[in-house]
């Protein structure tokens, strides 16, 4: 995750953690799968952040390849980005209203 804090939206200045886009992260024998979303299904910068994040875990030693699974349950909101992310954007918590539920 750490390394992920790397790889940005490029049309939002918030790396995809903080963002709040990276659902998951699973390592087994060298082999990393990403789970993540998108802050939009048409997302125009879809390849270039998978493509971003595919190079990003591919470079750390011990890594032999890396595949990004981009997945739309649950929805992204902006109640993901975490309070750090949200300060830089100089989003606060009560314009953000409630969050959803399921």
């Amino acid at each position: 995750m750490e390394r992920l804090r790397y790889c940005y939206d490029p049309e939002i200045p918030l790396n995809v953690v903080d963002l709040g886009l990276i659902y998951g992260v699973e390592i087994e024998d060298g082999d990393v799968r990403v789970e993540m979303t998108l802050t939009a299904q048409g997302c125009p910068s879809h390849v270039e952040i998978g493509r971003d994040i595919k190079r990003t875990v591919e470079s750390m030693p011990g890594v032999n390849t890396c595949k990004v699974d981009v997945v739309w349950d649950p929805p992204w909101t902006p109640h993901r980005i975490s309070p750090e992310g949200r300060q830089k954007l100089g989003i606060d918590e009560e314009s953000l209203g409630p969050a959803p539920t399921a």
